[in-house]
């Protein structure tokens, strides 16, 4: 298939444009890429010359400070409680093992085990219950509550009552002076 020459033209018109066109987006690309370039150098130098120095002093001035002093209160905090334990809890527990231990070994012994069975037989035999005796103060109680229980049932009953006689319609004045 043959091509007019103006359509021949016309190619050649267009490879010639579309190759103008990528050697003008190649240039486009060095000089973007270069502003990259220099963008990244001044950052840096502007991260070097003011954001590090502030951070830094930052670090030096509020965070460090704060840091020791809480590890110097869980210094303190440990010591103390290091002592607190060799001190206080060690030998109270220590003593409190060794009083139980020489209990136990008190509790083998068969000396005390006849005394510990010659009390709980003697105990069994002198315990007695006391009586109770029934005094007036029961019987005066025992009046009381039935007065008290009488006395409600009374307002019980008069409260729920129907009384028709309770409601008696008011007469006119006029009837009353006649």
């Amino acid at each position: 298939m043959g091509l007019s020459r103006k359509r021949q033209r016309e190619l050649k018109r267009l490879k010639r444009g579309a190759s103008e066109l990528w050697e003008d987006q190649k240039d486009v690309l060095e000089h973007a890429s270069k502003v990259v370039r220099d963008a990244r150098r001044q950052l840096a130098e502007v991260n070097r010359e003011y954001v590090a120095p502030r951070v830094r002093d930052t670090f030096e001035k509020r965070v460090r400070p704060g840091v020791e002093s809480g590890i110097d209160y869980g210094r303190q905090f440990a010591g103390a409680t290091r002592d607190r334990v060799t001190q206080d809890f060690l030998p109270a527990v220590s003593s409190a093992l060794g009083t139980a231990l020489a209990a136990l070994e008190v509790a083998k012994s068969p000396q005390v085990r006849q005394a510990i069975g010659r009390m709980t037989k003697s105990a069994t035999k002198t315990v007695a219950p006391a009586k109770s005796s029934n005094g007036p103060g029961r019987y005066i109680l025992m009046g009381i509550g039935l007065v008290a229980a009488a006395g409600i049932a009374y307002a019980a009953w008069q409260t729920l009552r129907a009384d028709d006689e309770l409601w008696v319609s008011d007469e006119p004045e006029a009837a009353i002076d006649e």
